[in-house]
């Protein structure tokens, strides 16, 4: 009983290793410093101001979008061919071979520019590695634990997980970021004696990402093992039925199918959110990257106490009406991000220097975390209920795995519709659409699940 105490305690590790990539990477601290760069860079080659900024933006959007095709053509195969041949370790620790180097590499975007597309590349492919490795930790749980017990575990990890986003955020700001004054949360220069000029403060969250990596997963490769091994290793041809077999009986089940549709649309809205909310902030508010770390402590703090509070609400009342609650949430967050400007909320102009979009900026943060820290534990509880337990590998795997089925969407509409407007607010308007459409798809999807008498 020790012992699988220690793998379900080592699986959750998992989470809080891989969580910094998205709260310091994605979302806080690189994507708004590359933006800042890039439109430096389009300024300089004599963009407009406004347009470099949407340039920015696009780029970022096109990075994301071929990410999210690599993700949706690889992870299907891979990971029933991990789940059929019992073998998913191996697989971990070679993605975070992939994984911890291209973090690294973050600290070569110099701020004028240079490295600029060769970091952008690396950022993704260790985006790319990052997310095939919690793919396949993802489908190991449904062996932690009985059914009833998995909501509450998977809970646990998230949580666990956003409170290490909040923790190596903390660290960042107090530490390492710098302002435009070059001075860190602290008021004083960044630490290691890192030279603030050549921002290595802020670039520093390209190794601090790596390290962090590597010392939290210790306890998931010392008490995470496979279950034994199939006797019979699958072949590439075997696995490929299995999975032609596995897709076709989804085909045949509404519920779950709608469900798995609509979790893709909304899992990759809320993508879209975690990676261009600091590019939106940094472009249109014109926030420092202090601004931005503290925004993220508000956004993982909500996260991690709303998740906890979402599960149980998801105990009581199950785990379809905190989804819904949560689109809905989102939904208003968008909404804001397209109407809310510097200068005016939904064309009311503002008096100069009024801080009120600032103020509403910080509630999306704290709606943006908590929504997505409580839609992505309830999302995993429902699929326990349109699992079958003699197969709940292959039911969370399929789960897992097409979470990114559909990941290039919302970057590609967000690149789109920034380049056809040339604004960097109106560039959301699709991810209210995904949001609309994914409600729509919950209508179908059974509370109990589709396996319920």
């Amino acid at each position: 009983m020790v012992g699988q105490r220690k793998r379900i305690w080592g699986w959750m590790a998992f989470d809080l290793a891989q969580q910094p990539y998205a709260t310091l990477g994605l979302t806080f601290i690189f994507s708004p410093y590359f933006a800042h760069v890039a439109e430096g860079v389009f300024r300089a080659q004599g963009a407009p101001p406004d347009q470099a900024g949407a340039q920015a933006q696009s780029l970022w959007g096109i990075a994301q979008t071929l990410a999210g095709v690599v993700i949706a053509l690889t992870a299907p195969f891979l990971g029933a061919y991990a789940d059929a041949s019992g073998r998913k370790l191996p697989w971990i620790a070679a993605f975070s071979l992939i994984y911890v180097p291209c973090a690294w590499a973050l600290w070569f975007l110099y701020p004028d520019g240079t490295n600029l597309l060769p970091v952008l590349v690396l950022f993704w492919l260790g985006f790319i590695a990052g997310e095939s490795a919690l793919n396949l930790n993802n489908a190991q749980l449904p062996s932690l634990a009985p059914p009833e017990r998995i909501g509450r575990i998977s809970g646990s990890g998230a949580a666990l997980g956003y409170w290490g986003g909040v923790a190596a955020l903390f660290l960042m700001l107090l530490f390492l970021a710098e302002n435009d004054t070059g001075r860190t949360l602290l008021g004083r220069p960044p630490a290691f004696g890192l030279d603030a000029q050549a921002r290595e403060g802020t670039r520093s969250v390209g190794p601090f990402i790596a390290i962090w990596y590597v010392l939290a997963t210790i306890p998931f490769f010392l008490w995470v093992r496979d279950l034994p091994a199939p006797t019979h290793r699958p072949s590439p041809g075997e696995v490929w039925r299995d999975l032609k077999a596995a897709l076709r009986d989804t085909a045949r089940r509404p519920s779950l199918l709608s469900f798995l549709v609509a979790s893709m649309l909304y899992r990759d809205g809320l993508g879209a959110l975690y990676s261009f909310g600091g590019i939106y902030a940094t472009l249109v508010l014109g926030w420092s990257v202090i601004q931005i770390g503290v925004f993220g402590i508000v956004a993982a703090i909500a996260a991690a106490i709303i998740t906890w509070a979402g599960g149980i609400v998801d105990q009581r009342l199950g785990p379809k009406p905190v989804i819904l609650a949560s689109c809905w949430a989102l939904i208003a967050v968008c909404t804001v991000i397209v109407g809310v400007s510097r200068e005016a909320i939904f064309g009311l102009p503002l008096a100069p220097g009024s801080r009120l979009p600032d103020l509403l900026f910080y509630l999306c943060g704290a709606l943006i975390g908590g929504a997505g820290g409580a839609i992505y534990s309830a999302s995993r509880t429902l699929m326990v209920r349109h699992a079958d337990p003699e197969r709940a590998g292959e039911a969370f795997g399929l789960f897992a795995l097409t979470g990114r089925a559909t990941a290039f969407l919302a970057p590609a509409l967000i690149a789109a519709s920034t380049a056809i407007t040339g604004s960097t607010q109106l560039g959301f308007v699709p991810v209210i659409l995904l949001f609309l459409v994914a409600l729509r798809l919950l209508a179908f999807v059974r509370p109990q699940g589709d396996r319920a008498p």
